[in-house]
C-alpha cells in the first residue's frame, strides 16, 4: 500500500542501538538478541539493512558512546545513516538510500522507543512508507519529567498499541514479533 511509486521492497531499519543509548535500556540484552536475529534473518533473505546512528555533543561521531553495541556488526555494503535529530529522515540521506534500494516498506527496530523510533515511524508514514514496528525489538529507559516517571515498559507498550493497525490514506503501520519476520 505504500504511496511512493516503484518501491516494492522492504528494508530492516535498525535505529540507535549504540553504547551510549542502550546502556540502561529496558531488557537490553533480550532486545539486542532479537535485533541480532532480525539482522541474520534479513541477510539470509537478501533484505537490505539500514543502520542509523545518532550523534550529539554527548555522543560525538567516533566516540565509544556513538559506536553500535558490540553484538551488532554491520556488513560491508549495508547502508549507514548518521543523524542529529530524532527523525531518521531529517537532514540525512536516508530517503536517498531507500530510493536506491526501491524500498517502500520499513521494518523498524531499535532505541529509544519514545524518541528516535517514534519520530522515525511518523516521518516514514508522513513520507508515504508502510511501516512495521517490531514489537519485541525496540526499547528505551524510564522517563522522568516534572510530573513523575513513566516506566520504559509503559512507553514500549504504549508505542506498540499506537502502531497496531494504524492506517493512513494509502499506507499502513502495524506491529509484528521478531520470529514472524524474514523467515
Amino acid at each position: 500500500m505504500c504511496t511512493i511509486p516503484d518501491r516494492p521492497n522492504t528494508a530492516l531499519v535498525v535505529i540507535d542501538v549504540q553504547n551510549g543509548v542502550v546502556w540502561d535500556a529496558y531488557d537490553r540484552d533480550h532486545i539486542v538478541e532479537n535485533i541480532s536475529s532480525l539482522v541474520a534473518n534479513a541477510r539470509s533473505k537478501n533484505v537490505p539493512i539500514v543502520w542509523v546512528q545518532h550523534s550529539d555533543e554527548e555522543m560525538p561521531i567516533g566516540s565509544d558512546y556513538w559506536q553500535l553495541v558490540p553484538e551488532l556488526i554491520p556488513a560491508e555494503g549495508e547502508a549507514r545513516i548518521d543523524k542529529r535529530f530524532r527523525n531518521s529522515f531529517e537532514s540525512t540521506d536516508l530517503e536517498t538510500s531507500l530510493d536506491k534500494l526501491q524500498v517502500g516498506h520499513l521494518v523498524i527496530c531499535g532505541s529509544q522507543t519514545n524518541n528516535c523510533v517514534r519520530h522515525t515511524i511518523h516521518g516514514a508514514l508522513d513520507r508515504g512508507y508502510d511501516v512495521t514496528l517490531v514489537e519485541d525489538a525496540h526499547t528505551t529507559s524510564d522517563f522522568t519529567w516534572d510530573h513523575g516517571t513513566i516506566s520504559a515498559l509503559q512507553i514500549i507498550d504504549e508505542q506498540n498499541a499506537n502502531c497496531s493497525k494504524l492506517g493512513l490514506p494509502g499506507r499502513s503501520c502495524d506491529i509484528a514479533v521478531t520470529e514472524s519476520l524474514f523467515t
